[in-house]
């Protein structure tokens, strides 16, 4: 079959599709033939630098997601010519990923999917939807009387956040630090420019995808009795350095965060049920096929892309 199988750190336009071999199929794993994937930011952070860690395995063929068709169901309760969706686990990191034409992948994060979604669109639900479902429904319990902010919209996270929460019917205010993207997030009920101080008002619920960077301001920026989920970092700031909760949580609002490594199949039923029930159509910033895996990196590297990129087999 044909992968992208890495050694060391390496930068987009030296990526290759490398001839290997099918994975054989072992007791508590399934044997997926992919047919599209999603490219994520914390691919990127394993290409180019995390892949020098000593807790890689390497070689090793990256990508923490994808939708696809039960290839071989092993001794799980899958059948052949299934659809599925994979994510999170290890994927990419701790065993080989998605940037292949075929996936060894353990049964407790593949998951059966019933929808009327082609594989493209598809590709751009479980990881990306995954988070901005649990950010917004386990942990904000967003509601239909909720002011929602989206700190950092114009990404994938945004615009899926921004779906859901519209279709929930919510009033959502999108943020974007580049006057450019505003027409990206015009779906909002508010998009605004984002200088690194708001004051938006009335907002009950802050979904933080910059992160670190810009946390203190958000919490400071909800309502008393409202809800931070920190879950990106656009920002690039990944702690809190001397972090005092007592003097950084303004009073009476509350911060959480979403770690999206546990999806469930009852998560991935609800998200697709919801997506058919509102004829949502997930948004796509572009599609590659697998022989333009090298493009679709440097373009996910350069940011020559608004939203999901999904790269077909």
């Amino acid at each position: 079959m044909k992968a992208v199988v890495l050694s060391e750190a390496t930068k987009a336009e030296n990526v290759v599709l490398s001839e290997t071999e099918v994975p054989k199929v072992k007791n508590g794993w399934v044997l997926v033939k992919v047919k599209a994937f999603g490219l994520n930011h914390s691919e990127q952070i394993l290409r180019l630098s995390e892949i020098q860690a000593d807790y890689i395995s390497k070689p090793i063929i990256p990508g923490i997601e994808c939708v696809g068709e039960i290839a071989d169901s092993s001794d799980s309760d899958f059948y052949v010519g299934q659809k599925v969706v994979a994510l999170m686990g290890g994927m990419g990191r701790s065993f080989n990923g998605s940037y292949a034409e075929y996936a060894l992948l353990p049964t407790h994060h593949v998951f059966a999917v019933g929808t009327n979604l082609d594989w493209v669109s598809m590709a751009a639900v479980p990881e990306t939807w995954f988070t901005a479902w649990g950010s917004l429904f386990e942990c904000l319990q967003l509601k239909k009387d909720d002011t929602l902010l989206i700190r950092g919209a114009t990404c994938a996270l945004g615009y899926a956040a921004i779906q859901i929460a519209k279709a929930v019917g919510c009033k959502v205010i999108a943020t974007t630090h580049r006057e450019n993207k505003l027409p990206l997030i015009s779906n909002a009920d508010t998009a605004i420019i984002d200088n690194g101080q708001l004051k938006a008002h009335g907002v009950t619920k802050a979904l933080e995808l910059v992160g670190v960077k810009t946390l203190s301001d958000t919490l400071n920026t909800v309502e008393k009795g409202g809800i931070v989920c920190n879950t990106g970092v656009l920002g690039n700031v990944y702690a809190l350095n001397s972090f005092d909760p007592i003097k950084f949580i303004p009073n009476g609002v509350y911060l959480t965060g979403f770690f999206s490594n546990y999806p469930t199949q009852t998560a991935m039923n609800d998200i697709f049920s919801f997506i058919d029930e509102h004829k949502i159509t997930p948004f796509i910033g572009a599609k590659y096929s697998f022989s333009d895996i090298s493009t679709a990196l440097y373009d996910m590297d350069n940011h020559r892309v608004d939203g999901k990129i999904v790269v077909t087999i």
